[in-house]
């Protein structure tokens, strides 16, 4: 059994079911909002990103010197924040912002000297900079299965966004009941013969192969009586 954030019970078989389909993330989360304005238990939704892929954003071109300047302005950073929290333990104004400054200097020097030794030793095999992201090619809005009509009336009478892009539900998105009429307009499966068609439609063809060689067999018999025939008269017309 899991537990939600709220300190309740979750069932991890949930039964939810696809209410609708984008092609951003942006889209889904906004649907979601307009569920939650209405007065919709938004904690029985969920939005579940599909096709997923990872998209790496190269931001610039990467040398010693500006690995050596991003080092320097971390190590400036962590060296303030080390320097805050030292001069908490001194009486002395003085003695809290040179030890604050100190920090920063110590900071600052350290962190360019890690930031241009690090690149230095990468050999020029990577020298850019770049911003990682997980990207997903579908975002599906799922609702508890109870819930699902209530949740369509309030999507449907919400103004939806001018760069949304609704996808198709996908076959695999969970359950979604059709009506009798999308069943029978649905594209059918192509039907394939049973294992006993199959069978009987091999003997079949070997039959009419064994049936072909006798044929063959037969012809070539009468063939070769007939030029056995054909020789023997033929020394009969040459005897005195």
């Amino acid at each position: 059994m899991q537990y939600s954030p709220a300190g309740g019970p979750v069932s991890p078989a949930a039964d939810r079911r696809l209410l609708v389909s984008y092609d951003n993330y942006a889209a889904a989360q906004r649907a979601v909002d307009t569920l939650s304005d209405a007065g919709f238990p938004v904690e029985n939704t969920a939005i579940v990103g599909s096709d997923l892929r990872l998209e790496e954003t190269v931001t610039g071109r990467l040398t010693n010197g500006k690995a050596a300047l991003s080092g320097l302005i971390t190590g400036a950073v962590f060296g303030l924040i080390v320097g805050l929290f030292l001069g908490l333990f001194t009486s002395a104004t003085t003695s809290f912002f040179g030890l604050v400054l100190w920090s920063i200097l110590w900071g600052a020097i350290a962190g360019a000297a890690f930031g241009f030794t690090s690149h230095a030793f990468t050999g020029g095999t990577r020298d850019f900079s770049s911003r990682s992201s997980i990207v997903a090619g579908r975002y599906d809005v799922l609702v508890a299965s109870p819930m699902l009509d209530q949740a369509q009336a309030l999507l449907e009478g919400g103004v939806q966004p001018a760069d949304t892009v609704v996808v198709q539900r996908p076959p695999s998105a969970g359950p979604v009941t059709t009506s009798p009429a999308a069943g029978d307009t649905a594209p059918q499966a192509p039907a394939y013969p049973a294992a006993e068609d199959r069978v009987e439609t091999r003997a079949e063809e070997t039959r009419a192969e064994e049936a072909r060689a006798e044929a063959a067999r037969a012809e070539e018999a009468r063939a070769e009586a007939t030029r056995d025939d054909d020789r023997a008269g033929l020394t009969r017309g040459r005897r005195p």
